[in-house]
């Protein structure tokens, strides 16, 4: 098998993946808290990277590190998987799956507005028109059918999708300047971030997931949202001639979920959601291939 058709395959699993995960979210909030859904899924993550690092037989490669990458790891651990997905989770506990999955979305739009001061980028006329079209898609999105605009009940959800994006923006900004081993960040990531999981659990009176409903969508989503879903990515990218080749197949990828949330879940897609997330896809593309 030639190296480019195992790019296909695994960035095909991975689209896979991760079309199914908003779908994933609301079933599995259903039978725990978001707090909860972080913990058991970000369990399960950190021991598939765990198990990476003892199959590659790198285990020593774990603790070669300075003290700065230490507590930068802490600080990024802090970043995603923690802060991230507690805001992500609790946006989809108050907005419908397909609107809040695109509104996640945005993050290449926003990461664009924050290299401006961060990394002093300048920002382009094309890049100008992407944000305006994305933006506009975002407008689509948020009105959820309705002529008049948004559900006003919905909005802290709306905040809570888009601020996740920010998140993870700034994530990636700090994370490509460590060039450590992608797996050995993600196995500290997780490390870190279950340990900031343990000390909430006392202070804010937090209790574990319970019941295998809750155990199981937990298992679910730390497999194929925050672990085998970002090694299949990486293999993809590996095997690749070209990164823009696989990577435009990831937008695919949130209109395959939209069948997946109607059919599994049972919402009615609204056109505003279609026509929304065409836009927000266009203005990605357009930055994307303006870079």
């Amino acid at each position: 098998m030639t190296n480019r058709k195992k790019a296909y395959i695994f960035a095909g699993l991975t689209v896979l993946c991760w079309s199914t995960i908003a779908s994933a979210f609301k079933i599995a909030l259903l039978y725990q808290d978001g707090f909860q859904l972080l913990f058991g899924s970000a369990l399960v993550s950190f021991l598939i990277f765990l198990l990476i690092v003892l199959l590659r037989g790198n285990i020593r490669e774990l603790f070669r590190f300075s003290l700065k990458e230490f507590f930068y790891s802490a600080s990024m651990g802090f970043l995603n998987p923690f802060l991230y997905y507690i805001i992500l989770f609790k946006a989809y506990s108050i907005l419908p799956a397909q609107v809040a999955q695109p509104l996640n979305m945005t993050w290449p739009l926003v990461l664009v507005l924050i290299s401006i001061p961060l990394l002093g980028q300048k920002i382009r006329i094309v890049s100008m028109l992407a944000l305006l079209i994305s933006f506009t898609g975002v407008l689509f999105i948020s009105s959820q059918g309705i002529s008049g605009g948004y559900k006003p009940e919905q909005l802290p959800g709306m905040i809570l999708a888009v601020g996740s994006s920010m998140i993870w923006a700034f994530f990636w900004i700090f994370n490509v300047k460590d060039k450590r081993d992608e797996i050995i960040k993600l196995f500290w990531n997780f490390f870190f971030a279950l340990i900031f999981l343990l000390i909430s659990i006392p202070v804010l009176n937090i209790s574990l997931p319970s019941g295998s409903n809750a155990w199981l969508s937990s298992l679910y989503v730390g497999c194929f949202e925050m672990g085998f879903a970002f090694i299949f990515w990486l293999k993809a990218l590996k095997y690749s001639e070209t990164t823009d080749k696989v990577s435009n197949l990831i937008y695919i990828s949130p209109f395959l979920s939209l069948i997946f949330i109607h059919y599994i879940v049972g919402e009615k897609i609204f056109f505003t959601t279609i026509i929304g997330l065409i836009l927000i896809i266009t203005g990605i593309f357009i930055q994307n291939r303006n870079k």
